[in-house]
């Protein structure tokens, strides 16, 4: 995975330290930007309430607030957690021009996001995420902050 240009992530660890704390699945998605086959993931269709963090550094980056049903085959939400819980940037892979998703704590890939597809959300976004990416944190009380 080519690296942020112009951010240092705030965890960081070598290629051989993330084979170690991360199953063959999960580094192929998060170090090395692949995708979990479509309707796949353990959270495509989850209501669980509560917030979805980073599998590979904890950050937290979604809540269960935001999700919502895309029917694209994989978790999708309308916005990050916080502002600066995410870092986008230009991927031009597979002869397209698409919006990759970063982790901004460790730079590890999440998925992509795409704008004005019309789904009736309040902020016309589809953060397309990959299940493999994720670790839901459960609130049986309904509050995910």
């Amino acid at each position: 995975m080519e690296p942020v240009v112009g951010a240092t992530p705030k965890v960081v660890r070598s290629e051989l330290e993330w084979r170690e704390v991360l199953t063959p699945k999960e580094y192929a998605v998060l170090r090395e930007a692949g995708t979990e086959p479509a309707w796949t993931g353990e959270y495509t269709d989850t209501k669980t309430e509560g917030v979805y963090s980073c599998r590979a550094c904890g950050a937290e980056l979604f809540r269960s607030d935001t999700k919502f049903d895309s029917h694209c085959g994989w978790p999708s939400f309308y916005a990050p957690r916080a502002g600066d819980a995410v870092i986008l940037r230009e991927d031009r892979s597979y002869g397209m021009v698409r919006t990759e998703v970063l982790c901004a704590t460790c730079h590890s890939h999440l998925g992509h996001v795409f704008e004005g597809e019309g789904y009736n959300t309040p902020t016309d976004q589809r953060y397309c995420i990959n299940s493999v990416s994720l670790r839901l944190v459960e609130d049986p009380g309904g509050r995910a902050d």
